[in-house]
């Protein structure tokens, strides 16, 4: 499926929109047009905290940028660190829909202390993530001084939806990497 251009960046886009920012650059892209290893870290259906743990071989830490709560709707802009060097390993923004979650699980998603990924695994939440398009944008100074990047570049990511066992809607996130060069974990 094709989206518009505020589409891709969802839920990003209202952030964006909040701060009277214009939308970078971004189109759709195909996930085997992905170079690797954003590829690996990208083109899969499973949670990105996980994969970022195994392939950089530490925990995952949550900074969250922003935030505001709609009923039972909860956005953040976040980025994930790594735990050793603080060096952040994903900028982007997260819908979450609290009435899915158990009371406890919902109190840790409110405390924007761990990534959404950390707290569905550790209260044993069944659920799907299913990737709905791939992108690539343009950096700009939101993204650059989040991710620490020197200037403006393409940079990979996903829109992605996570489900629970009923079908349910847990989150609509926007994902996007930094450069990653090389694989750190074993």
């Amino acid at each position: 499926m094709t989206y518009p251009q505020a589409a891709l960046l969802f839920p990003l886009d209202a952030f964006y929109t909040e701060a009277g920012l214009a939308l970078p650059p971004v189109e759709q892209v195909k996930g085997s047009d992905i170079p690797e290893p954003c590829r690996l870290l990208l083109v899969h259906d499973t949670d990105m905290t996980p994969t970022q743990e195994a392939f950089h071989g530490e925990r995952i830490h949550l900074r969250v940028l922003a935030r505001r709560r709609d009923g039972d709707a909860f956005s953040r802009q976040v980025v994930l660190t790594l735990n050793g060097t603080a060096r952040p390993v994903e900028f982007g923004a997260i819908v979450i829909h609290l009435e899915h979650f158990p009371p406890a699980a919902r109190e840790e998603v409110l405390e924007g202390r761990r990534p959404l990924g950390t707290i569905l695994h550790d209260h044993r939440i069944a659920h799907q993530s299913r990737p709905l398009s791939f992108i690539r944008v343009t950096s700009d100074r939101i993204m650059n001084e989040a991710l620490h990047l020197p200037e403006s570049q393409a940079l990979y990511g996903r829109r992605n939806v996570i489900r629970d066992g009923d079908g349910n809607e847990l989150a609509n996130i926007i994902e996007i990497l930094p450069p990653t060069e090389e694989r750190r974990g074993t």
